[in-house]
């Protein structure tokens, strides 16, 4: 079976009005794209921040248009020229059913990090190089390493991570930065997130760079408000990392102290740029000093001791 893709390029203040016509007209299914809505989406649910890169952004930059689908036979077709006659400028594409599952994976292909990772979706071949493979399925959800925040995470693991050493990852999402520190020769890891996805995301994660439940465990649970969960994670961990973003880490900097061994190290990063002051008197603050500071496309990371 194939679809027809129809979009029609709509002024934000007509979207309401537009849909009653084309409904009318036979239509439905409407998905709705515009800047407006992808900035709203992107204030209310931070957390989902790393799994936004800048192309994404680009494509809703001064974007307000109304998409649908049409089956393409005679039926479909039919509904097409009904509404080609009232809206002439429409624009159409054709996608099969099994595009519908995979048509995603064409925007992710392997990522070179720092001096030594290279991030490999799960379809794609590992390229040549020596560069060690973290192989990830970048669909199942946040944490992709497409992102700037969790790039320069990554690299500064590459500084810290050697056997023998533990990591705890908190908002860990797909596992990216713990499953990375494993590769890197790191002896375990923990991460935990408050979404409850996380832990079988991360662990599906881990399997495709060959690392079990013995090296690597993921919990659901809010270590701000739960002093048990803070309790269950435990201390000693040589990397803690936080890819969050500041209105957590913040409220966040006084409780990473107690997860630490001696002479360990704190990575955070998800600091947009006008918050990394801010970020940094919490962090001084709590006792912590600023080992290193890096930047990257208006985001900062901050490797603390």
């Amino acid at each position: 079976m194939r679809w027809i893709e129809v979009s029609i390029n709509t002024p934000s203040g007509q979207i309401d009005d537009r849909c009653s016509e084309l409904a009318a007209l036979g239509a439905e299914g409407f998905v709705i794209e515009s800047e407006e809505d992808f900035r709203s989406f992107l204030e209310n649910n931070h957390k989902y921040w790393d799994y936004v890169d800048e192309e994404l952004e680009d494509r809703f930059a001064g974007v307000s248009r109304i998409k649908f689908y049409l089956s393409d036979d005679e039926a479909g077709n039919a509904t097409l020229a009904a509404i080609r006659a009232v809206y002439p400028d429409l624009s159409t594409s054709f996608i099969a059913d099994s595009d519908w599952e995979n048509n995603w994976k064409e925007y992710y292909h392997p990522i070179e990090i720092g001096d030594k990772l290279v991030v490999v979706p799960e379809w794609e071949t590992v390229p040549e190089g020596g560069r060690i493979p973290l192989i990830l399925d970048p669909g199942l959800i946040f944490g992709t390493g497409s992102h700037a925040t969790t790039r320069m995470c990554l690299a500064a693991l590459e500084d810290y991570s050697e056997p023998g050493k533990k990591i705890l990852d908190l908002g860990c999402g797909s596992g990216i930065l713990g499953i990375g520190g494993l590769v890197l020769g790191c002896s375990s890891s923990t991460g935990c997130d408050i979404d409850t996805k996380a832990p079988d995301v991360a662990a599906s994660n881990a399997a495709l760079n060959g690392i079990g439940p013995d090296r690597f465990r993921v919990y659901a649970g809010d270590i701000l408000s739960d002093a048990g969960m803070r309790r269950m994670l435990g201390t000693g961990y040589n990397i803690v990392c936080a890819n969050i973003v500041s209105d957590v880490i913040i409220p966040l900097a006084p409780l990473v102290r107690g997860f630490m061994a001696p002479d360990a190290v704190f990575i955070t990063s998800g600091i947009i740029e006008g918050r990394q002051d801010e970020v940094c008197d919490a962090l001084e603050a709590s006792g912590f000093k600023i080992a290193d500071h890096y930047c990257e496309e208006d985001w900062h990371c901050f490797v603390c001791k």
